[in-house]
């Protein structure tokens, strides 16, 4: 049988647009209900009844050209709230205003989420979509007290979504949250498309944060926020997972694309690409850096299991530190009842495809902790300009643990390698990473500390005499170097720290501009730990 498969096309393309027609037929504009939209009546009630009286039997509530002032809205099944051109919903500055909720559903979160914009709880089948804008007049919220939680109890999210199914937000303008913009915890199939967000209206102003989902795709966004962008978390049992991230354009005075910090739940199987990460066009930051602290910053800190990433074609400008990868134990529980978890998991992760240029000194980092590795992590096709211009005395040597801290890219201050610090880590494979600064750095590109099982295959790096070695080496095993080359000179390619590594393999390179290709600098007689080809 002969198919044509551009009348089948065309007959799935009228299907599909019939049943989005059914499912937007009914509508509702929320001036036929009250709404006065001049920006000075609260329209809140209104707007609700409008809400109410769609979901009988599902449909669009609309809202024409205005500006409509709002407290806290129950989204219910089925709803489609469309914000035309020309229309602007502006979050009331009285919490009076606005509605506590606490979800059934128990989460770190509870300590102090309680106010929203938009709430729905157990909901199936919502949108918030259309061309106009909801700003949440955030600035006019005042952080009370230092305390935490406190501090965080009396600002509104724009968007609250907790434990919801089938959800559209797409092409709308957010601005001005008093809190985070939008938190989603624990929904599923969730789209995200087309957004502008623009956060610098008070702290904590992320731009979206993933919490505990499942099936989601966030595309085509464009955000400019004083904390985190991009953020994916866990604060209940509940894992994100099934997530594709792509064709963003991002700006952080913090992270820019985070997952972590809290992750009881893990994440996994989730692809992250195409992302331009760029300097924001707020100079002044509330909180964080004006070019933003990290990069990418991938942690699990609270137990959890992080697995299945990756992450590609990502260029970076601006951030102190392009790429951190932390498992740490600070134990954080998700609620007063829970046990105290154990340490997490932090394996088979890719990143692969990265540009980064005017980013600071400090260095990238790939760390673990005592007796718990990062494991099976590769680096692919990375390219890096540090700003470089560290001197010895500028950093330590002895890099403490910080097992139970926040983490943060910058928690060390500049580390002991310019390029790649990574400590208790196995399984780990860099390949075709290209690192060097603009000032003379005299420390090495890369050190290894604590490591097993390591494959650094066509290394292009620029090293300083001032630094003494290419790579350094301290309590490691199973270290095969090949196929790399380094500009400048320096004493030795390979340096070796102690006497309990072992099993270092050089093979292919470039050692001419090395007065030494290895030393081992320990007092006494040692064996020869290294092969040279």
């Amino acid at each position: 049988m002969n198919f044509n498969w551009r009348k089948v096309s065309a007959i799935c393309s009228f299907i599909s647009i019939i049943n989005l027609s059914a499912q937007t037929s009914h509508e509702i504009s929320v001036k036929d209900f009250g709404a006065k939209g001049d920006g000075i009546s609260v329209d809140t009630k209104a707007i609700q009844k409008a809400i109410d009286k769609c979901s009988e039997k599902g449909g669009t509530v609309f809202f024409p050209t205005g500006k409509y002032l709002t407290g806290s809205l129950n989204l219910k099944d089925n709803i489609d709230i469309y914000i035309s051109s020309g229309a602007i919903i502006l979050g009331s500055t009285n919490l009076n205003d606005y509605t506590e909720h606490q979800p059934e559903l128990k989460s770190y979160n509870d300590a102090f989420l309680r106010f929203s914009l938009f709430y729905a709880e157990k909901v199936k089948n919502i949108s918030i979509r259309g061309e106009g804008v909801i700003d949440g007049q955030g600035s006019s919220f005042k952080v009370t007290t230092k305390a935490k939680p406190d501090r965080y109890k009396n600002r509104p999210f724009i968007i609250r979504f907790v434990e919801c199914e089938n959800i559209r937000i797409e092409n709308l303008t957010l601005q001005n949250s008093a809190m985070w913009m939008q938190q989603y915890l624990a929904c599923s199939d969730l789209t995200i498309r087309g957004i502008k967000v623009f956060n610098h209206a008070n702290q904590n102003n992320d731009m979206m944060d993933i919490d505990g989902c499942s099936n989601v795709i966030i595309s085509d966004c464009i955000g400019d926020t004083d904390d985190d962008a991009i953020v994916l978390k866990s604060t209940s049992l509940h894992a994100n997972e099934n997530i594709i991230i792509n064709n963003c354009i991002v700006s952080s005075h913090c992270n820019a694309v985070k997952m972590g910090t809290e992750s009881t739940g893990g994440f996994k199987n989730i692809a992250i690409s195409n992302i331009v990460i760029k300097p924001s066009r707020e100079k002044k930051p509330i909180f964080g850096t004006p070019g933003g602290i990290s990069g990418i910053i991938l942690a699990t800190v609270d137990g959890g299991i992080l697995e299945g990433i990756t992450i590609s074609n990502i260029t970076i400008s601006g951030p102190q530190v392009p790429i951190c990868l932390r498992l740490g134990n600070r134990a954080r529980k998700y609620s007063d009842e829970a046990p105290a978890p154990g340490v997490g998991v932090f394996r088979n992760v890719l990143i692969s495809n990265i540009v980064a240029n005017n980013v600071d000194a400090i260095g990238c980092s790939i760390t673990g902790i005592p007796d718990n590795y990062i494991e099976n992590v590769s680096l692919e096709n990375i390219k890096i300009t540090f700003r470089g211009g560290v001197r010895k005395g500028d950093y330590k040597t002895e890099v403490e643990e910080m097992v139970e801290s926040y983490p943060e890219g910058t928690m060390w201050g500049n580390l002991p390698a310019y390029g790649f610090y990574i400590r208790h880590a196995r399984e780990i494979k860099l390949t075709n990473v290209s690192i060097s600064y603009k000032e003379k750095d005299q420390r090495p590109a890369i050190l290894l500390d604590d490591t097993e099982n390591i494959k650094i295959n066509s290394l292009d790096a620029t090293v300083s005499k001032e630094a003494e070695h290419l790579i350094g080496v301290i309590n490691s095993r199973n270290i095969c170097i090949e196929n790399s080359v380094a500009k400048g000179e320096s004493e030795c390619f390979v340096s070796v720290k102690d006497s309990i590594s072992k099993n270092i393999f050089l093979n292919g390179n470039d050692l001419r501009n090395f007065k030494k290709p290895f030393l081992q600098k320990v007092e006494g007689q040692i064996k020869p730990s290294c092969n040279i080809n």
